[in-house]
């Protein structure tokens, strides 16, 4: 019979260090988010034969997308008979779900998140420093590669700006060293991002800048907002222009890419993206509801490289380099819809918290939010559900903001009946 009870305190340090572990090791090791990965799962699956954990609507409409996902991936794999290997990543967003019970039940310490995500931001920071000025390397790209690399920086990034909300409400002898920590860990993603060349992870920033003044714009004045545009203004300026970063040259490409593909050049990082997505829409339109699969998807597009009807430069990719258009080519109209639901659920669930009164909630809510809105954003030039970062990144953390979400409402709730 499975009990209600709360968990141990080791049982809660458990958690706590396996959240500490997955935000600390996800980009400063070879797999770093493996380690972390595996002690939450399987301290969730020891939650689920043991103890009952009460769900809400939402929890239950958020851990059915993620089920939904896996399994209409699942059944797609099935009916194109795909071998064991082409379930690999698809399975990994249902074995995410048991970390939202082990969080629910063993209720760990937001600390613990916000302290690795400091932490391991910076030795991000400092790993692309490293590659960029010390190797040689012309894109730092980590121990994956440059596009992971910085888009995942850049989400590291993301959350400790996020986390800054909740370490403005900590008591004084706490908050003044967790805002410098998550502050260093904000400008070292940054940094590590800008390092990379992924140009993917800036074309969403505005978005990004709308969540967080949404968020927390009700804490300045004008006239500090105002010293904040014009630094952020100038910030940006002074990185567009320092040549060591490259950045100016990275978006100067970009449009040179546009001009020589509108001149029939394909050849260019971005005109092989456009011929990848004209290709792949031919594909959709041949089956449009269950789609190639992830096998077939490759050697139609070779096919219709051999015929003429697309660039040969689409052969060399299993991937069309966008996550929408990939997703409906290899799993046709069904496999979009899920996927949809993937990125908007999440909002759903996360942003009515935005302008919550308390600021540990309002700082989950924010990276929830931006956990989304950037995985949208990195879908536009690449297939980031293809590579096993992508994956547990956003299955992983999505079940451990939901988690914390739920378990700081409870106590603010159960604190705010106390004290009536």
């Amino acid at each position: 019979m499975l009990e209600t009870y709360s968990a141990s305190s080791a049982m809660s340090r458990y958690c706590g260090i396996a959240i500490f572990l997955f935000a600390l090791l996800t980009l400063t090791i070879p797999s770093g988010y493996s380690l972390g990965a595996m002690l939450l799962l399987l301290g969730g699956l020891y939650t689920l034969t043991q103890f009952k954990v009460e769900l809400t609507r939402p929890d239950y409409v958020l851990l059915g997308v993620l089920a939904l996902f896996s399994i209409e991936g699942a059944i797609n794999n099935l009916c194109h008979q795909l071998g064991l290997n082409s379930y690999d990543k698809i399975i990994r967003f249902a074995f995410a779900i048991p970390v939202f019970f082990l969080i629910r039940w063993t209720k760990p310490q937001l600390h613990w998140a916000w302290l690795g995500l400091g932490i391991g931001t910076i030795g991000t920071g400092i790993t692309a420093t490293v590659q960029k000025f010390m190797m040689g390397i012309s894109r730092a790209e980590g121990y994956t590669h440059a596009i992971q690399f910085g888009n995942l920086s850049m989400l590291s990034a993301l959350f400790c700006l996020a986390g800054l909300g909740w370490a403005s409400g900590l008591e004084h002898h706490k908050r003044k060293p967790y805002l410098i920590l998550l502050s260093l860990g904000a400008v070292s993603g940054i940094f590590g991002s800008l390092l990379s060349g992924s140009r993917g992870g800036w074309v969403g920033l505005p978005f990004v800048l709308l969540v967080l003044f949404k968020a927390y714009h009700s804490f300045f004045h004008l006239r500090t907002k105002i010293m904040a545009s014009g630094l952020l203004t100038i910030a940006a300026l002074a990185v567009f222009y320092t040549p060591q970063l490259h950045v100016q040259d990275r978006i100067y490409d970009a449009f040179q890419d546009v001009q020589q593909y509108q001149e029939g050049n394909s050849n260019t990082s971005v005109g092989a993206r456009f011929e990848m997505w004209y290709g792949a829409i031919q594909l959709i339109k041949e089956k449009p509801i269950t789609g190639w699969s992830k096998g077939g998807y490759q050697p139609a597009m070779q096919h219709l490289a051999k015929q003429g009807k697309a660039n040969p430069v689409v052969s060399q990719f299993g991937h069309a380099h966008n996550e929408l258009i990939d997703q409906t080519a290899k799993r046709g109209l069904v496999g979009l819809m899920t996927l949809l639901a993937l990125y908007l659920v999440p909002l759903w669930y996360f942003s009515p918290y935005l302008s919550h009164s308390n600021l540990a909630i309002r700082s989950i809510s924010v990276a929830g939010t931006l956990l989304s809105v950037a995985y949208i954003d990195f879908g536009l030039s690449q297939v980031f559900f293809a590579h096993n970062s992508g994956v547990m990144m956003f299955a992983f953390w999505l079940m451990i903001w939901a988690g914390l979400l739920r378990n700081t409402i409870e106590h603010y709730t159960m604190s705010a009946a106390n004290q009536q």
